[in-house]
């Protein structure tokens, strides 16, 4: 591989997708701290793998399943307990603006992200996705390495599990 245009298409893939990998970096872990070293992480893990890319998918699907992995390999190794506070967590994630982005966002934003983060990862994976990334069903299956068939599922059983969860938090529509 030339490593010339090894470093040309890297730069290229950063510029174009760098901020995208970030919120979904922050929306997976609540954190913004860790999603600034996650997507890093993500374009160091890609930059090292360019070789492996055999075009299969195409690049910006190949990008959010290196950040996929590398944001839960990067919670796995935290204690187990963290773990599990850090995927299910029930508060808006502590930041000096969340004051501002809840008024950005609104009240239903704002529960719409606590009950995203109370229901089972692969559900809120599928949402963020499907429904917040706007990505097709068959870019979604390829980021998960799923069938297509499974997205649809897994997405319908996923926003029956938001909405009884923002029910039960005592949103009603």
């Amino acid at each position: 591989m030339d490593r010339e245009w090894a470093i040309q298409k890297w730069n290229e893939w950063y510029g174009t997708y760098s901020d995208e990998i970030y919120r979904y970096a922050v929306m997976i872990t609540g954190d913004h701290e860790l999603a600034k070293d996650l997507t890093h992480d993500t374009f160091i893990k890609a930059f090292h793998s360019m070789e492996s890319y055999r075009g299969e998918t195409n690049e910006r699907n190949w990008l959010y399943r290196i950040a996929r992995n590398t944001a839960y390999d990067e919670l796995r190794k935290r204690r187990p307990i963290r773990f599990v506070l850090d995927t299910f967590a029930a508060n808006l994630p502590a930041s000096d603006y969340i004051p501002e982005l809840v008024t950005e966002q609104g009240e239903y934003e704002a529960q719409l992200y606590r009950s995203l983060q109370k229901i089972k990862r692969t559900y809120r994976e599928v949402i963020i996705l499907r429904k917040v990334k706007e990505l097709s069903i068959r870019e979604t299956a390829e980021i998960l390495n799923w069938s297509e068939g499974k997205v649809k599922t897994t997405l319908h059983r996923a926003l029956e599990a938001l909405k009884k969860q923002m029910q039960k938090e005592g949103y009603r529509e």
